[in-house]
């Protein structure tokens, strides 16, 4: 099974817990912050994902941090089970497939929005919600520079791409020539 398969299945099982218990939103938190802890500690991260040491030593190393932590008694047992099945490798990845079904239960969708050029605070807000009023979801904008659009903007929301971008217009106009006319 691929990793991603797996990091699915985990995922979507400490969700629904968290869904039973009424603090799915909580224990999202809790996992994001640790997957980020593995992430900048990479040489923790690294040693408790490695089944080169026994799984007693990382087990100890793994305790002592989250007796530390504030996290919940369910999201250490989570990750003492992940430590136990051998998928700390994937903690990354379960945090960000636990992300997409928070979002999805709270009815929010991630843009990706490309410009060429930074917007100014107020056009972020309008296309913000002018993307919220078309999707009738909450959106979570990424937004990113690509000089080479020329001008206007590309938003990927899911599978839905809508390029208004200059360069795409270019393209089409190209490809309308090539056909032999423009109508």
């Amino acid at each position: 099974m691929s990793s991603s398969r797996i990091a699915k299945r985990y995922a979507k099982a400490l969700f629904s817990l968290g869904q039973e218990e009424g603090k799915f939103e909580q224990y999202g938190l809790e996992l994001k912050e640790f997957a980020e802890l593995c992430r900048e500690q990479a040489e923790f991260g690294a040693v408790i994902a490695n089944p080169v040491f026994a799984v007693e030593d990382r087990k100890k190393i793994l305790q002592a941090v989250l007796d530390k932590s504030g996290f919940s008694t369910t999201v250490k047992n989570f990750l003492m089970l992940l430590l136990d099945k051998d998928r700390m490798g994937v903690i990354a990845s379960i945090a960000e497939h636990y992300e997409n079904l928070w979002d999805e239960a709270m009815n929010v969708a991630k843009a990706k929005i490309v410009t060429a050029r930074p917007l100014k605070e107020d056009a972020q807000k309008a296309l913000k919600e002018a993307l919220e009023a078309l999707t009738s979801k909450q959106i979570k904008p990424d937004i990113l520079e690509d000089p080479s659009l020329i001008g206007g903007v590309v938003v990927k929301i899911g599978d839905v791409v809508l390029d208004g971008s200059v360069k795409a217009q270019l393209e089409g106009l190209k490809e309308s020539l090539k056909r032999g006319g423009i109508d």
